[in-house]
């Protein structure tokens, strides 16, 4: 325990602290402006992450560019607005209208008051003129052409707050202070607003407030559903508007427990649970955060091109060129996404969205009864991640090496970003995640950086030795303990491999020089890759198109056999792989033999004084050697050794043959892996079985059985194998072996 403390010691304490850091920022006990920021930018990208869904149930009727052309600057005429009205209530039969515009003043653009005056003044002696007027005045009086349209209608009209001055008419609050019955409902108050005219608001069956609430960065991502003038609460235009097409009864807040039960701190804000919407199919909750306001689910980026709402041009609903389908039994939402209008908002998602879609999206959130927001026990469950994480992290970074410390880290970032993505996506919560990201790669850092200056200079040493010689990942780790290793000669287990291609002088006669540089780069590439990524093994050296590599040194692993064969298998089947890309290149065809062989062997820095390298020696290597080129004789991609078969149990294998090689007097059974033995499926196996049989059966000298044994597998599973053993029965049956026969195949070349 000490060895470790004394090692690990300093970077332990460094890392705890940080997450003692992180952890109090999330207890807002220690302020970071910073992961505030960070959280912020998050949940922008967190909805900009949602791919939008068209929500037909909300249609936008856009005072663009095009009904400005056709119909002319805006403000329009209230004659033209009641012909709107009419258009969408009457004719489409929407379920709501919503304005985002407001009427605070009379509209006296058809001049009827001008012409009472001159009829009363300068024109008072021309007969029937008043009365003339009179007769006109319903066709003129524009306002009451608006009141008329919105009379009796699903019709919600705007306004705003601002200043002090109070100006038209507000609407019926959607309840009181006295309503409360003694609790305390804390909501913005204002006193000044600008309303519509008394006429209008007097016509319409409710009004919202269409006021932007911006955060101090200018960016809207909330908006407060009530606030309070006076002594009512009065509701956000997108409120009031689905209120009115879902026929609600009532707008509420919710309440829990009693005003006697409640803490000090939830009777500061009288127990409020969240505002209700009750209408006739029950109610929809809405959870309210200080000041009333919820988080705005933004569902596209916005505009005519966003993917979240249709938008139709006003001019097209004024001529009734728009299809019914789109707007009958909608709610219908009148804005501007004109610029000159100046009816564009920050928003997280979009620097230039139309205000009028900000609403919008609240409806949607009102309507599916689906909210996002964050918990009250939101810092309870961030800090809980903290700990786990980060202390994982913490302990865990020092002892790792690097790529298993940027692997625990991107895990660990990724999990983080993942569940939080996931409880905000499916369960509409809102957690902060800044700090679990920063606290990651601060961890990650610190043990870089600590890695780079305190244990760089340990590890130099052990690099120059051995950084020419073996894979860097394996000197990586032999730097925790440099002490242990040394390029000193020894003696001990290894298995090695030699891999060959096939033909390679074919190959490079057929093949331009370029075309062949990159055709042996790719495939040693692969090889290479296979034998020090996949396995740990230790590059030893290329032979031209050969490739040598051993397993067991200079890191020793005691599955060195089982980590070669797993090797030779997975070359081969990424040799595959590249003759699949090859032949569609028009190459020449790759394929390779592989020899295993293990042993004792005889391991270190070998050489001149010009040159050197980290190898291996022995007789056992130079079997290895011998095993690749016998692939060719037997028509098999890789050939190991009894030795390699012995200490690798957990592969299958069929035997090929007792051999006795050049150099060597003891005969050596050989083998192909087939696979891991639990790969393997029951006719493979039984395959495999038949073949032992046939083999024993030749080794006994039983001709005629072992021939139908091989000519029944060679008809079930063509090989190249069992031609070999045929075409060796029929020497056999000519030239029939010695009394004294072994069955041994003796090879008298390499």
């Amino acid at each position: 325990m000490l060895k470790p403390l004394r090692k690990y010691g300093a970077r332990w304490a460094l890392g705890l602290l940080l997450c003692a850091a992180a952890i109090l920022h999330t207890a807002n006990v220690l302020h970071i402006d910073t992961l505030d920021r960070m959280d912020t930018f998050m949940s922008g990208l967190r909805m900009r992450a949602e791919t939008p869904v068209l929500d037909p149930r909300v249609v936008i009727v856009d005072i663009d560019e095009k009904s400005l052309a056709e119909v002319g600057r805006f403000p329009w005429s209230r004659n033209v607005m009641a012909r709107l009205v009419e258009q969408l209530t009457v004719n489409y039969e929407v379920a709501a209208v919503g304005f985002d515009v407001s009427f605070p003043e009379p509209d006296t653009s058809s001049g009827y008051d001008v012409l009472k005056q001159l009829a009363q003044g300068e024109l008072q002696q021309v007969a029937g003129l008043q009365g003339q007027l009179a007769r006109l005045q319903p066709q003129l009086d524009y306002d009451g052409l608006l009141a008329q349209a919105i009379q009796g209608q699903p019709v919600v009209l705007g306004y705003s707050l601002s200043g002090t001055q109070a100006r038209g008419m507000l609407p019926k609050p959607a309840f009181t202070e006295d309503a409360l019955n003694g609790r305390t409902v804390h909501a913005y108050a204002v006193a000044g607003y600008e309303a519509n005219i008394p006429r209008l608001q007097q016509a319409a069956v409710s009004a919202g407030i269409f006021t932007a609430m911006p955060d101090r960065d200018g960016v809207v991502r909330s908006t407060a559903l009530l606030q309070k003038i006076g002594r009512g609460y009065y509701p956000t235009l997108s409120l009031a508007t689905a209120a009115v097409a879902l026929r609600a009864r009532s707008i509420a807040p919710l309440f829990e427990g009693t005003v006697d039960t409640l803490s000090e701190a939830e009777r500061a804000n009288g127990g409020l649970e969240a505002i209700a919407l009750f209408h006739e199919e029950g109610n929809i909750r809405i959870p309210v955060g200080e000041g009333l306001t919820t988080a705005i689910q933004y569902r596209g980026a916005g505009g005519p091109q966003g993917g979240a709402y249709r938008y139709v041009s006003a001019a097209d609903v004024l001529r009734g060129a728009v299809p019914a389908e789109q707007l009958a039994g909608a709610i219908a939402l009148v804005g501007t996404t004109a610029p000159g209008l100046n009816d564009l908002r920050a928003t997280p998602v979009n620097a230039q969205y139309p205000g009028v879609e900000i609403h919008a999206n609240m409806i949607s959130s009102i309507l599916d009864g689906s909210f996002k927001f964050r918990p009250d026990y939101a810092s309870v469950f961030e800090a809980a991640q903290l700990v786990v994480l980060g202390l994982l992290l913490a302990l865990a970074l020092p002892v790792l090496a690097p790529a298993w410390s940027i692997a625990l880290s991107l895990l660990a970032i990724g999990a983080a970003g993942a569940v939080n993505f996931y409880l905000y996506r499916a369960h509409d919560l809102v957690f902060n995640v800044s700090s679990m990201l920063v606290l990651a790669l601060a961890l990650f850092i610190l043990n870089v950086a600590w890695g780079y200056f305190f244990e760089v200079r340990r590890g130099r040493a052990l690099v120059s030795r051995f950084g020419e010689y073996v894979a860097p990942e394996l000197v990586a780790e032999m730097a925790e303990n440099p002490e242990k290793y040394n390029m000193d000669g020894e003696s001990r287990e290894l298995s090695v491999m030699f891999v060959d291609v096939r033909g390679f002088t074919t190959i490079s006669e057929g093949l331009t020089p370029k075309a062949l540089r990159e055709y042996i780069n790719l495939y040693l590439t692969a090889m290479s890759t296979d034998i020090r990524d996949s396995h740990r093994g230790t590059l030893d050296k290329y032979i031209g198109d050969a490739v040598m590599a051993f397993w067991g040194a200079p890191v020793a692993f005691p599955d060195h056999a089982s980590r070669a064969v797993a090797t030779a298998l997975l070359m081969q089947a990424s040799a595959q792989r590249l003759n699949r890309d090859f032949i569609q290149r028009g190459w020449p065809e790759l394929k390779i033999g592989i020899g295993v062989n293990t042993g004792q062997m005889h391991v270190g820095d070998m050489g001149s004084q010009i040159r050197r390298a980290y190898t291996v020696m022995g007789d056992a290597v130079n079997l290895g050697s011998r095993l690749e080129g016998i692939t060719k004789v037997y028509s098999v991609g890789i050939a190991v050794g009894e030795a390699t078969r012995a200490a690798a149990p957990a592969f299958a294998y069929r035997e090929l043959d007792l051999v006795r090689v050049k150099g060597k007097n003891e005969p050596v059974a050989i083998f192909e892996p087939l696979g891991r033995e639990g790969e393997l499926d029951e006719a493979a196996r039984a395959g495999l079985a038949r073949w032992h049989a046939a083999l024993a059966l030749v080794r006994s000298q039983q001709w005629d059985a072992a021939q139908a044994a091989l000519e029944a597998l060679d008809a079930a599973a063509p090989h190249s194998l069992y031609q070999l053993y045929l075409e060796r029965i029929g020497h056999y049956r000519t030239h029939p072996p010695a009394p004294d026969w072994d069955g041994v195949t003796t090879f008298d070349t390499k």
